[in-house]
């Protein structure tokens, strides 16, 4: 239904404050309201917002409503400068449990944001997540997973498996498709099931190796010759350590750190931060 045409909405209000003027009287929209998108981040230009979010002058407005609530004047404010982001992470099974590896670099723009940041996030004592996207929202959806799986582990005596970590958490997303949520999130647990990728659109992908973000390409290249089952664990950590070295080299938008995180059927540990700068066996390595 287009904006210039929707049915008015009137709103339920509670009978004692009917003819109040308060600021903390609540206003709770009809079920008309619900189609529309579940949220919207204010990260669209001046021209979309016409057709993306009602103006005020096409969303009907209660005479008893304050003019002085914050939601009466509020606009959409465009970006100063166009979003731009990029990131190294990688995960895969071998016979000693799953490894994942991350760059510390957050960039906005061409700027670096943070050279220091944590892009795998533990999720419970048996899963971690390695995440790409806006870092904001990587947070916020990590700390809902972890809520509800530390629910269901009080409800039923029981972890959730990786599987059905995956699919919660692709549930939860899928009402944010289209919108300008951005989360990409590769689940490593050990429970005998694989990786799982799950995106802010509701995309879940099954699999053995997976590297997300704009430095996976060149990390593929070092994935793909040097990754098998019967792995040791110093093996599969130099594997993903150069990996993500390689990707920093091309990649402008990966580099400064690497974080390692092993998991096993005890649970995940974690290396000590090292700076890829510093590690000159690597740099000679020929390959």
């Amino acid at each position: 239904m287009a904006v210039g045409q929707r049915k008015s909405c009137s709103y339920a209000t509670g009978v004692a404050l009917s003819n109040s003027r308060s600021l903390f009287h609540f206003y709770i929209p009809e079920a008309c309201y619900l189609d529309e998108s579940p949220i919207q981040f204010g990260q669209i230009s001046t021209m979309q917002s016409s057709s993306g979010i009602p103006s005020q002058e096409t969303l009907p407005i209660p005479s008893s409503l304050p003019e002085s609530l914050p939601f009466t004047s509020s606009q959409v404010v465009p970006l100063p400068f166009p979003m731009a982001h990029g990131t190294t992470t990688l995960a895969f099974m071998f016979q000693g449990g799953v490894l994942a590896a991350a760059d510390t670099r957050s960039s906005c723009s061409g700027l670096v944001a943070c050279p220091a940041s944590q892009k795998i996030l533990p999720i419970h004592s048996h899963l971690v997540g390695t995440t790409s996207g806006t870092s904001a929202d990587c947070a916020l959806w990590k700390r809902i997973l972890s809520r509800e799986l530390r629910l269901y582990q009080l409800r039923y005596g029981r972890r959730l498996s990786t599987r059905g970590a995956a699919k919660l958490l692709s549930h939860m997303l899928h009402p944010f498709k289209g919108t300008e949520l951005c989360v990409a999130a590769t689940l490593c647990g050990w429970d005998g099931g694989d990786l799982f990728y799950v995106c802010s659109d509701g995309t879940r992908l099954e699999g053995s190796l997976f590297s997300v973000g704009s430095g996976s390409p060149y990390a593929y290249s070092i994935l793909d010759q040097g990754v098998w089952w019967g792995l040791t664990v110093e093996e599969a950590t130099s594997i993903a350590r150069e990996a993500v070295y390689r990707a920093t080299h091309r990649d402008a938008y990966s580099g400064n750190f690497v974080d390692v995180y092993h998991v096993t059927s005890k649970g995940w540990t974690r290396r000590t931060r090292e700076d890829l700068k510093e590690d000159k066996s690597m740099k000679s390595h020929n390959l």
